[in-house]
């Protein structure tokens, strides 16, 4: 995209951490921003701040709704104008031990974290293609998408929350190759740690038919915590990221520079894997 200014963005997860700081980042280039969440003072707060600097609208949305998606849709574009940046960033970072696992939160991570990207592609996507203007998708994965490192508590996240962020990555890597001709970009968003509240939040939405968290569980969730808190960027860091990918229609944006050696060991096993000849 040559210039920004002048789109709509509709952002995910947006009234709080990455989402907001996102927004932030698009409606300094003149980018009327939507921002979805379940949050409704984050959500008012979120809007007045960015309605001071752009056009602005806030709407209560649970990503796994997806009646309630399209309606959001319509209305956004209604009020703001055709969407031609989507951000599904909201997520949470849960999981069960293989021990304990069920159905049901299997269901709630898969729901947010994988379905609640495919519901905002969906909602927007065969729009953006019809126009034929063009645009931009960005996905929140994590780097607990790229690989799973057994020597650290972060990034040995649990099953189901690796499972659902390899499926982001994985769906934003093909949607990629899918959309360019419709010119329409796809970038998938890796963050290490960031310095936002958002494994809290997480165990705030947990539902309450889910199983119990095994002990092991919850010291991933404290040490995630703690370290986004001490050693994470921060979130206005990942908004630039997220706007010069935008811009310049990169693949992969990536927070955190230790991130290379899992990932270089990750694709080594995997080329050593390949039969010769």
């Amino acid at each position: 995209m040559d210039s920004l200014a002048g789109r709509t963005a509709f952002i995910t997860g947006g009234a709080r951490g990455i989402g907001l700081a996102i927004a932030h980042s698009l409606a300094a280039r003149g980018v009327s921003v939507a921002v979805a969440d379940l949050d409704d003072p984050a959500l008012e707060r979120a809007e007045d701040a960015l309605s001071a600097v752009t056009r602005a609208r806030a709407y209560k949305l649970d990503v796994r709704d997806r009646q309630r998606y399209a309606d959001v849709a319509d209305a956004v574009e209604a009020e703001l104008g055709p969407v031609s940046i989507v951000v599904n960033n909201a997520g949470i970072l849960d999981s069960v031990s293989p021990a304990r696992m069920d159905h049901s939160l299997w269901d709630y991570v898969m729901g947010v974290n994988a379905n609640g990207v495919y519901n905002g592609v969906q909602a927007f996507v065969p729009r953006m293609i019809e126009r034929g203007q063009g645009g931009h998708i960005v996905n929140t994965a994590s780097a607990a998408g790229l690989f799973v490192d057994a020597g650290s508590l972060l990034y040995r996240s649990g099953f189901l929350y690796h499972a659902s962020k390899f499926a982001v990555v994985g769906l934003s890597e093909s949607l990629r190759v899918e959309l360019a001709r419709h010119g329409i970009g796809v970038s998938v968003l890796c963050p290490g740690p960031v310095a936002t509240d958002g494994v809290d939040n997480a165990r705030g939405l947990r539902p309450a038919d889910a199983p119990e968290r095994s002990a092991t569980i919850d010291t991933i969730l404290d040490a995630a915590q703690a370290m986004v808190r001490d050693q994470g960027v921060q979130p206005s860091v990942v908004g630039e990221l997220v706007v010069d990918a935008i811009v310049r229609d990169r693949p992969y944006i990536l927070t955190a520079a230790d991130n290379a050696a899992p990932i270089r060991a990750r694709m080594e096993a995997l080329l050593d894997a390949v039969p010769a000849g």
